[in-house]
């Protein structure tokens, strides 16, 4: 019998998952898909566009926001790695939490992260729209919205295998573009690169110094950076997918170290370096362009564009396939009405067409109410990815005891200086929002993602209640 085969022993923490859902649904993504899922993941559209503002407050210190926010993302995954090795599902956090928690936890967590990913589908959408009619002008936006949204719901609709080759192809070339990027900066930074002299430390320590922001600067870009490492907890969904569920988690896991390293704070100190953080090119048209600009790449905008909108893409892919089997997984555990769950052929049709007629709505009402429902919207997610942060740290302080105690031949991924290191992380969160509460923009977030986690926190309970009233 395999390691994946293995079943818990009935009253263990691996006891409570999804697996009639998880069952239902084929294995059709190969080793090949989940690396590349779990590589491109790590570089989304928020490096190449959302970073400039980062570099704006920060300065040159934004290398230490990222390193910072990384680090705690690190601990993040790798509590995560070590629950969903331990227990592969397609609700991921979400049933790690009701396993250890309660299902209204699971069902917070689990809804919350489907309304951010199904509302980032519709703003991935309009930015794609954007970068295309820019190539095109006088076509509509909402017209290649519809198109993008039709190719992907296509995508989803017909095999996870067809979800994990488009993203595999995308993923690949955003690894590409961002080495390329990485080893261009490098060999400029050394002076080696024909045309450019080496800069030194000249914009690292001019132009006001490594803080030229102060404390306060550092802080923005702090939580700047932080909001831009979402992305990463698709490959613990799409494991339970895989061939090699098990090994495919825990190989992502590991390797999540060396990639937040290289892509994010590498990205950063190249940029930096090479550019002036001041420069308004920086926000204007992103600090990649900006470097490439800096460097007499010829056609910079459209390369970036080009990248950029891949990126989007991308993000609208798995982003659609996550929030389908979010909600499949859900519903598989009685949380969520069962028509959503309905699977045909290995694949939850009904939760994937649901998944993006909801992205559809946000992109409409980006249209009919730009001045306050989108808005409000937008703000009601702004904070979900550090609640699911919170759920997956309480979640693993409990689980981890516990399956030391009654399965330990699960612990293939281990969390590092347990519990002392999840315990940090959960400080640190504690510490992310008590620094949101004190910026004005933040604070109107946080204050509209804790109202819809309150909400969603409440029916949980009503639900388990009834639940245990109807058993009893």
């Amino acid at each position: 019998m395999s390691r994946n085969s293995v079943s818990p022993p009935t009253g263990s923490p691996a006891a409570v998952s999804d697996a009639g859902a998880d069952s239902a649904l084929t294995h059709g993504l190969k080793q090949r898909h989940l690396s590349m899922i779990a590589l491109g993941g790590v570089i989304g559209a928020g490096l190449f566009v959302g970073s400039g503002a980062g570099i704006a407050a920060a300065g040159p210190s934004i290398i230490v926001a990222y390193a910072v926010s990384g680090l705690l993302v690190m601990l993040v995954m790798r509590m995560l790695g070590e629950m969903s090795a331990a227990n592969p599902a397609s609700g991921s956090f979400s049933v790690h939490a009701e396993r250890a928690i309660g299902p209204w936890a699971g069902f917070t967590a689990g809804w919350a992260f489907w309304v951010l990913l199904c509302v980032a589908v519709g703003l991935e959408g309009i930015g794609a729209a954007k970068i295309v009619t820019g190539w095109l002008p006088g076509t509509p936006e909402w017209a290649w919205v519809a198109l993008f949204m039709v190719v992907f719901l296509g995508t989803n609709l017909a095999s996870v295998t067809k979800f994990g080759e488009f993203e595999f192809w995308f993923a690949a070339l955003k690894v590409v573009a961002i080495t390329l990027f990485l080893v261009l900066g490098v060999l400029a930074i050394l002076g080696v690169l024909p045309g450019t002299d080496a800069p030194g430390t000249t914009h690292l320590s001019g132009e006001g110094g490594f803080l030229p922001n102060g404390s306060e600067g550092l802080v923005i870009g702090l939580l700047a950076s932080v909001f831009a490492y979402g992305g990463l907890e698709t490959v613990t969904i799409a494991a339970a997918e895989s061939e090699n569920p098990v090994q495919g988690v825990a190989r992502a896991v590991r390797t999540a170290m060396w990639r937040i390293a290289l892509f994010y704070v590498g990205s950063m100190a190249v940029v930096v370096t090479l550019v002036p953080w001041n420069d308004p090119k920086v926000v204007e048209v992103g600090p990649f362009y900006a470097a490439l600009d800096h460097l007499g790449i010829s056609g910079a905008a459209e390369i970036m564009n080009v990248v950029i909108l891949i990126a989007l893409l991308s993000a609208m892919n798995a982003n659609i396939y996550g929030a389908s089997r979010m909600a499949c997984s859900l519903v598989g555990r009685g949380q969520g009405p069962k028509r959503l769950g309905r699977i045909s052929s290995g694949v939850p049709r009904t939760a994937v067409l649901v998944s993006s007629v909801f992205g559809f709505l946000c992109v409409l009402l980006s249209y009919w109410r730009p001045d306050d429902v989108f808005p409000w919207l937008l703000n009601m997610i702004g904070a979900v990815i550090l609640v699911v942060w919170i759920f997956i740290a309480v979640s693993h302080l409990i689980l981890r005891t516990r399956l030391e105690r009654v399965a330990p031949e699960l612990l293939v991924v281990r969390m590092w200086c347990f519990p002392f290191l999840t315990v940090v992380a959960l400080l640190a969160m504690a510490g992310i929002f008590f620094l949101m509460l004190r910026q004005p923009d933040t604070r109107d977030q946080l204050v509209a993602t804790g109202m819809m986690t309150l909400v969603l926190c409440a029916i949980g309970v009503v639900r388990q209640r009834r639940a245990a009233s109807v058993k009893g």
